[in-house]
């Protein structure tokens, strides 16, 4: 297939979610009257403690707002920072901004946040609304909500089994000083039989090592697909996790919505060295075992489970939300 037939290909199977129906439902969401919004907001919460699955909820919102009313923070440049939610400026990503509305719509709109956009891999010094934040303790500042879900939040079905698959390792992605890992990975496995390595962006040294993307169907002939943190998460971890193939990388550095910090190594992926050194070592170790292969398949598709329920989700991001506005709008 030729280059262009590919790009074209690619654009009508990539398999990622509609950009055009995101941003036609942000923007009716944005010209919908608030006060329909608000007026639902107390029914929706009172939906707790009707749930069987309560704890499990409250321990979601508590691991996402780990902030208390002993939480201790300058309040002085929090008030010089905060806006009011109706005054909130579009972020330079709007998807930020569309995500993190939808959620806001339903309060009060005088309250106060600080909304930071883009990929963090740092803590604020003040209470933060953020998509993502570094795995560790004292990152309380840092209040995760489901932002950036366009691409970081998508499902598969993949129906081939993974004993039909490839004894191979895919890495489709970009390369560049702020993906240190993904540079090391790459120059250690290029080129070896296992591993089917190569880059979407253009490296002006290595311009051979740049390929036409895949789609995430194309994904599904390989038994381990490499889920490589870029600039915070690796945005393909969701997706493959759902899928018959295994998700390998390093130890999570960040998290996000989905929780990277409880995932489990060698439970729900491959944990490999951060130097990339052990992969083919672990992956024959899966070739020739694979009946624990598929238990790592079955651990990852339950855990992605717990993120099907929408209603359970935006009750969820209401309650984050709810408590970052009652420890900090006081």
């Amino acid at each position: 297939m030729d280059m262009n037939k590919r790009k074209i290909y690619y654009l009508l199977h990539n398999g990622k979610n509609s950009n055009l129906k995101y941003f036609v439902k942000g923007y009716l969401r944005q010209n919908t009257p608030k006060i329909l919004f608000r007026m639902r907001l107390k029914s929706l919460l009172a939906e707790l403690d009707k749930r069987p699955d309560k704890e499990y909820i409250l321990d979601r919102v508590n691991y996402y707002c780990k902030l208390t009313k002993d939480t201790s923070y300058d309040r002085e440049s929090w008030n010089k920072q905060a806006v009011e939610i109706q005054h909130q400026p579009m972020t330079g990503q709007k998807v930020y901004y569309f995500d993190a509305k939808q959620v806001a719509n339903y309060f009060n709109p005088h309250n106060r946040w600080i909304l930071l956009s883009g990929d963090i891999t740092y803590v604020p010094e003040v209470p933060t609304i953020i998509k993502s934040r570094p795995l560790g303790d004292n990152n309380e500042n840092s209040v995760v909500l489901k932002l950036e879900k366009i691409r970081h939040f998508l499902f598969v079905n993949d129906p081939k089994p993974w004993r039909e698959k490839k004894n191979v390792a895919i890495f489709r992605g970009d390369l560049g000083p702020l993906k240190p890992n993904r540079d090391i990975f790459f120059k250690r496995w290029l080129g070896h039989p296992m591993v089917d390595a190569a880059t979407t962006n253009l490296i002006p040294e290595h311009p051979e090592w740049k390929k036409e993307k895949f789609t995430i169907n194309e994904h599904f002939d390989y038994k381990f697909i490499m889920s490589l943190e870029g600039n915070d998460v690796a945005s393909n971890l969701k997706w493959v996790m759902s899928s018959n193939s295994i998700a390998v990388t390093p130890k999570h550095t960040c998290e996000t919505w989905f929780m990277e910090g409880r995932l489990i190594p060698n439970y729900h992926y491959i944990e490999v060295k951060d130097d990339f050194s052990d992969l083919e070592e672990r992956m024959n170790y899966y070739i020739e075992h694979p009946e624990e292969a598929e238990a790592i398949i079955r651990h990852a598709h339950e855990y992605v489970e717990q993120f099907f329920d929408k209603r359970r989700e935006r009750l969820i991001s209401l309650l984050v939300l709810k408590k970052y506005f009652d420890i900090t709008n006081t």
